[in-house]
Formats: C-alpha cells, sequence, structure tokens
C-alpha cells in the first residue's frame, strides 16, 4: 500500500473515534488528519428512521470543527449547557425520552380535515429539537 492509500484508509477510518448510543440517535466523534498532517475533528449524528415501506435506513448531519475553534466551541457548549441545566433541571421532561416510555400506549393520528376552532398550525417535528 503506497503513502497515498494509507492517507486514504486513515481518513476513512480516523484517528480516535468514541461513539455515544442515545435512544434513536448515535453521535460519533472522531478525530481525523488534515492533509497538511494536522487533526479536526467530525461530530456526526446519526438518526434511524423508517421508510414508508417499513426498510430502516439512517439521516446523518455532520460537523466538522477544526483546532482553532476547539475552546470557543467548548466554551460555547458548557454555557448553553449550564443554561438549560439552570434554567430546566437536568431531568429529562419528555415522555418519550424516560427510560420506561412505551410507545405502543401512544397513538399516531392523520387528520385529512381542518379541525375547527383552528385558524393555522406549524408543522413542528419535535424530534428535531
Amino acid at each position: 500500500m503506497n503513502d497515498y492509500e494509507n492517507q486514504e484508509k486513515m481518513e476513512a477510518d480516523g484517528i480516535f473515534s468514541k461513539v455515544l448510543r442515545a435512544g434513536r440517535r448515535t453521535y460519533f466523534f472522531d478525530v481525523r488528519e488534515t492533509r497538511a498532517g494536522d487533526y479536526y475533528l467530525t461530530i456526526t449524528e446519526s438518526k434511524k428512521n423508517t421508510s414508508e415501506d417499513g426498510n430502516f435506513f439512517y439521516k446523518k448531519h455532520k460537523i466538522y470543527l477544526y483546532k482553532e475553534d476547539f475552546e470557543s466551541f467548548k466554551d460555547l457548549l458548557d454555557e448553553t449547557t449550564q443554561y438549560v441545566f439552570q434554567n430546566k433541571g437536568e431531568e429529562v421532561i419528555s415522555e418519550r425520552h424516560q427510560k420506561d416510555f412505551d410507545a405502543k400506549k401512544y397513538k399516531t393520528v392523520e387528520v385529512d380535515e381542518p379541525v375547527k376552532g383552528i385558524e393555522s398550525f406549524t408543522n413542528i417535528d419535535f424530534d428535531d429539537i
């Protein structure tokens, strides 16, 4: 294997990786190497979804974070998480995220006709919040 192939394999494999499994989401923290030989971080959120035909697929979102931004990113992450904990506590409020949540107890109802008394409705996917 030549140096270029080694470089491609290292970029594909990463230098250092950690995985956080969180329900239907998995977060991957991967250290990778630039062509110049410096390191950067990729954070990937992978969310398991089901298509209409019942097959599973994964939606992925990726953030590239370079060393010069690590400290600022960490500071803002610390500040925003502290804000959440100070204002809402550390307990998870959403029932869907409770360890004993049973999705079978809840039904999803589709409404084809407008509901009386509702002038406007915003379609919000609460899984993305």
